[in-house]
């Protein structure tokens, strides 16, 4: 086999010199303090035989989809989860993708045309820099969460508009990276009186917030107000796929012209039933509630114990201690794995240099008592 070409030895070689090369491990049976399964979804045995069930119900014994959703993939599931799914969130239309990447790639790569404008804020996730990337539009980012950014921008850009440029903005409910949220309310205030479209990514909201896990933006009722929303099943869900939300024509575009979905085999009938299951399980499960009691906990546990000043503010299931610098993040992180709890560090340069952190996701099936003891460990070991 042909030796790596020597451009790619040395991009390995400089990211190994920085002590943040990237590997694959294995999972472990640490308590789980990394994993994005907040409800325990996506190890629920009770779960995983309900949708065996169903499948069985429905005589649908098959194991892929055939093609893509445009010629032979489109079966009998999706049509039944996407009438769900815009019935749960409250929206026009839904549309499913294969994955959060493949809907963000998809949105971003062909909504906006050539000579609009997007604005998204600087911390947004990888996917959907990959789709602004892909499209015609000029991109700018914002500082995190800062409205007057925007403003300022935008005023610097359209002073020789055309008349048909189209401006989108494009923020998280729930900040992957972060935890925290912003200001949702004036951010829709900001794009109605400017006209302006509002793009929102609710991966890590969905499951977490609002009455039966509806999302961030349905619990401040907010959800007529925004161009679109994509919510994935990768998280809270505990399955895989993901959804865009907003009106019949945007879902009609989108099948026309996302090439992420047109040119993809769609998501087996498994998959698409374990999103209805899970979904099902979102209106009776106590599980949402208790992870709301462990987030509470968990921000009353690093008041009391003095950290507020390393921790980022957040009231969502992910908590992230800022310890600057990957060696230092790498070593606090593996004296605590060694006790048992899986905590990831998080390296330059998924963020940016100096702001390594470990991140903390929180869990339904977390107990009061093994958040006390991963936190008493972090203070211990910095």
């Amino acid at each position: 086999m042909d030796r790596l070409p020597k451009k790619l030895q040395k991009k390995l070689q400089n990211r190994e010199s920085i002590n943040a090369l990237r590997t694959l491990c294995g999972q472990s049976n640490h308590i789980d303090f990394s994993s994005n399964d907040y409800l325990g979804f996506a190890s629920s045995k009770t779960i995983f035989q309900k949708t065996h069930h169903f499948l069985e119900q429905k005589e649908l014994y098959q194991n892929g989809a055939t093609g893509s959703r445009l010629l032979s993939g489109n079966h009998e599931l999706y049509t039944e989860v996407e009438i769900m799914l815009a019935t749960f969130h409250n929206a026009a239309a839904a549309l499913v993708f294969n994955s959060g990447y493949d809907a963000n790639i998809g949105f971003f790569s062909s909504v906006p045309q050539r000579g609009d404008i997007i604005l998204y804020d600087e911390y947004i996730h990888a996917s959907i820099r990959d789709g602004i990337q892909m499209s015609h539009a000029k991109s700018y980012k914002f500082a995190h969460n800062q409205l007057e950014a925007i403003e300022k921008k935008i005023q610097s850009l359209r002073s020789d508009s055309s008349s048909d440029q189209e401006v989108y903005i494009v923020t998280e409910s729930v900040f992957s990276m972060d935890g925290d949220t912003p200001d949702l309310r004036l951010f829709v205030s900001f794009c109605n009186k400017n006209n302006y479209h509002l793009i929102v990514d609710e991966a890590h909201a969905t499951g977490v917030f609002g009455n039966k896990g509806v999302g961030l933006l349905q619990q401040l009722e907010l959800e007529d107000e925004v161009f679109a929303r994509i919510n994935t099943f990768g998280k809270a869900l505990g399955c895989h796929g993901a959804v865009i939300l907003g009106s019949e024509q945007l879902k009609s575009y989108l099948v026309n012209f996302a090439r992420s979905f047109i040119y993809t085999t769609g998501l087996p009938p498994h998959s698409v039933a374990s999103i209805l299951v899970m979904y099902k399980e979102l209106e009776t499960t106590l599980a949402t509630k208790k992870l709301k009691e462990n987030i509470d906990f968990f921000n009353r546990e690093v008041e009391k114990i003095n950290l507020n000043s390393l921790f980022i503010k957040s009231n969502s299931a992910i908590h992230c201690c800022i310890l600057s610098g990957n060696k230092r993040v790498k070593k606090v992180a593996t004296k605590i794995q060694q006790k048992g709890f899986d905590v990831k560090p998080i390296l330059s340069p998924t963020v940016p240099e100096g702001q390594e952190r470990l991140r903390f996701c929180l869990h339904s099936y977390n107990s009061k008592e093994e958040i006390s003891q991963v936190l008493n460990l972090l203070i211990t070991f910095i």
